[in-house]
């Protein structure tokens, strides 16, 4: 990792905004729900098992839920901040996903045991935390194993848990590693896909020795009317305060917007070193009004797993998704929902219309005709995967996301675009090791190919537009301070 003495300077609001986040968690979670209900809500959903899904709204009230997200999103940004690791747009990502999932399936303690492995595995290999530490974050996908492996499993014991936690933590930084180059970038959750991968052999051990997990559905109802007005408070906030407070004029920051609204949303697309906070705020503003009206347009529910999902998307604004390429993906979940004789309500295809958005690189890169294929493959196959890994991956749209971009991009690559399909060597390391701003003024464009050259050395490759250059000097980077 470079040694740049600006590390957790550039990006330093994202610690701020995490915090008045969490705060604003606690405050609404004593507002809405009795706060005498807090305390013994928390030990409900740290003795739960957290197989998919487990609504903690649904088991231990609202108060408790929200306290809960807000102690995971204060840990994970604290152990980014103190292990060194730069802040950048995937630093959103990881907030929105942990506040996210905290809603439904990790708790203030099956994290940890994750967390511990990746450190082991860093010190094994010599190498300081800060450049797994967002890994470790990730790697919680698999926290409802800890849960079942310490409550929940007929070998059930805290000591196996723990094993078993950093067992996941060791392996992970690997496996994901290997799977992040063979997607190519169109699955924004490779993570999801990693674990996924892990929860299928996982499964099939404990079944050989007489352990069966398996899914559940706690799933909460009647929260619309007051979850949908903090929705749109946050998100009129984030609107607001991308145009008008992120230290640039307004038409500046909705000029920014615009330009990423072009982009494919490809991984690696780190929107804030490319655009600035400005229109990061502005895109993670719309984009959840836009997960919040997918929800009430088929007749849905907002509790934990949804809000979770919305949260995700949020995160995701920072690095891959907007209005323009998560469209496609919900329409084809709901035409598929159709197609199965199921509605878009049902719990699963809710969840899949707002979390298979990971495919957005799909319509971004190849079209909104595929990017609704893709959608459409996504609301089948989302519901066979869970089978295999009985709940225990959190992240399990990632892991049918994973499969059907290993499929659709060498197929469209080969087939339509008469091309042949190459895996990509970036390190998956580098998306979290910079926080530099992008120079993007030197990349061309070609249209035809519905891609960009990237300069030689640079990590962001085939976007769908020439971006605007980027400050080199930090003091007149819209994203200091």
């Amino acid at each position: 990792m470079q040694n740049n003495p600006h590390n957790h300077k550039r990006y330093k609001s994202i610690l701020y905004g995490t915090l008045a986040i969490a705060a604003l968690m606690v405050v609404l979670a004593i507002s809405l729900d009795d706060p005498r209900n807090i305390l013994p809500g928390m030990w409900k959903i740290i003795t739960m098992q957290d197989l998919l899904i487990t609504d903690y709204v649904y088991i231990a009230g609202v108060g408790a839920t929200l306290v809960n997200a807000a102690l995971v999103m204060v840990v994970s940004i604290l152990l980014i901040k103190l292990s060194g690791d730069p802040m950048n747009g995937f630093t959103i990502v990881e907030m929105g996903l942990m506040a996210g999932f905290a809603l439904f399936g990790k708790n203030i303690v099956n994290i940890w045991p994750i967390i511990l492995g990746t450190w082991l595995y860093a010190k094994y290999q010599k190498e300081p935390f800060a450049k797994y530490a967002s890994v470790a974050l990730l790697a919680t996908s698999l926290a409802p194993l800890v849960s079942y492996m310490a409550l929940g499993s007929v070998h059930a014991s805290l000591p196996l848990g723990l094993l078993t936690g950093v067992i996941v933590g060791f392996v992970l930084p690997s496996l994901s590693a290997y799977t992040y180059k063979i997607q190519n970038g169109f699955n924004l959750y490779n993570m999801g896909f990693a674990c996924g991968l892990f929860a299928m052999m996982v499964v099939p051990v404990l079944t050989a020795f007489g352990d069966k997990p398996d899914a559940v559905l706690y799933w909460a109802e009647g929260y619309n009317t007051v979850f949908a007005i903090v929705l749109l408070v946050l998100c009129a906030a984030l609107i607001l305060t991308g145009l008008f407070g992120a230290k640039r004029p307004a038409w500046a920051a909705w000029a920014g917007y615009r330009r990423l609204l072009r982009t494919t949303g490809r991984a690696p697309s780190d929107y804030l070193r490319m655009f600035g906070m400005g229109p990061v705020l502005i895109n993670m503003g719309v984009n959840g009004i836009v997960g919040m009206l997918y929800i009430f347009v088929v007749g849905g529910e907002l509790n934990g797993p949804t809000l979770g999902g919305i949260f995700t998307i949020i995160g995701f604004s920072a690095f891959g998704k907007h209005i323009f390429n998560i469209v496609p993906i919900m329409i084809g979940v709901a035409l598929g929902a159709y197609g199965m004789h199921y509605t878009p309500d049902y719990p699963a295809l809710q969840l899949a219309g707002l979390f298979g958005t990971t495919l957005a690189p799909i319509a971004g890169h190849f079209g909104w005709g595929y990017g609704i294929l893709a959608g459409f493959i996504h609301s089948a196959l989302v519901l066979q995967t869970g089978g295999p890994v009985a709940g225990l991956n959190l992240y399990n749209n990632g892991f049918s996301g994973g499969l059907i971009a290993i499929v659709l991009y060498p197929t469209i690559t080969a087939i339509a675009r008469h091309r042949r399909p190459h895996l990509r060597d970036e390190d998956y390391y580098d998306l979290f090791e910079e926080d530099t701003p992008i120079d993007v003024s030197a990349w061309q464009n070609h249209r035809k190919d519905h891609h960009i050259e990237a300069p030689e050395g640079s990590h962001n490759l085939e976007h769908q537009s020439v971006y605007p250059q980027m400050p080199e000097d930090e003091d007149d980077c819209p994203l200091e301070e």
